[in-house]
């Protein structure tokens, strides 16, 4: 699919789309965005990647780049050393690379919860496995939030400018909040830096309410 400009495929109800238009537009990297659904965009999307899943990176130079990690490496490369969202190496990289795994586990299984609720009809959800999936989801929430106290009032959780660390946190914690109902009230300090961080132009700019395809029945709440 030939492409003028730089162009992001998906829609901003993925977490994953989501922060990849943020480090878009905190990069300065303009963009079109093509809005393709992985529901009932399915076949069309399939032509750009096989894999039927956003985000999709087109470039003008005829690139495809698939999966979020991959599209931000490259987006990084572009930027250069002082402009990176992840630093290139040493501790400042293991520094925001330690929050992103902490972040990007804790959704992987809030995601588990979400696609058992809307896929499956009520007598075919695994209440073992759903359970399992909430206590890891709000196992991660309150480490997330542990350390987000033990930041304070720092701007940022790592350094002084704002990282890959900071726009996965907010893009995935609402994400969660959204898809399966986090309750934040227990985890405060992660839920006052998200608001901090929603509450940028950057952030709001690339809001979209989750929309999924109406549930069989509700698996509850993490709570």
């Amino acid at each position: 699919m030939k492409v003028d400009k730089t162009t992001l495929v998906g829609m901003f109800d993925s977490p994953y789309v989501r922060r990849v238009a943020v480090s878009l537009e905190q990069l300065g990297v303009p963009f079109e965005n093509l809005p393709w659904s992985v529901g009932k965009d399915q076949e069309q999307l399939r032509t750009i990647n096989p894999l039927g899943r956003v985000p999709v990176l087109l470039l003008p130079s005829g690139e495809v780049l698939i999966e979020s990690s991959i599209i931000l490496d490259y987006l990084d490369e572009q930027a250069g050393p002082e402009r990176r969202l992840l630093p290139a190496a040493g501790a400042p990289r293991r520094a925001v690379q330690d929050w992103l795994a902490l972040i990007t586990g804790t959704l992987d299984k809030g995601i588990q919860i979400a696609y058992e609720r809307i896929f499956k009809p009520a007598d075919k959800q695994h209440e073992p496995w759903l359970a399992r999936c909430r206590e890891q989801t709000k196992g991660g929430l309150l480490e997330l939030d542990r350390r987000c106290a033990e930041r304070g009032d720092a701007q940022w959780l790592c350094g002084e400018a704002i990282s890959q660390a900071d726009i996965s946190l907010a893009c995935f914690v609402t994400y969660l909040r959204d898809s399966v109902q986090v309750n934040l009230d227990w985890s405060p300090s992660l839920r006052d830096r998200v608001a901090r961080l929603e509450s940028l132009p950057v952030f709001s700019k690339y809001y979209l309410p989750f929309d999924p395809p109406k549930p069989a029945a509700s698996t509850g709440a993490v709570a």
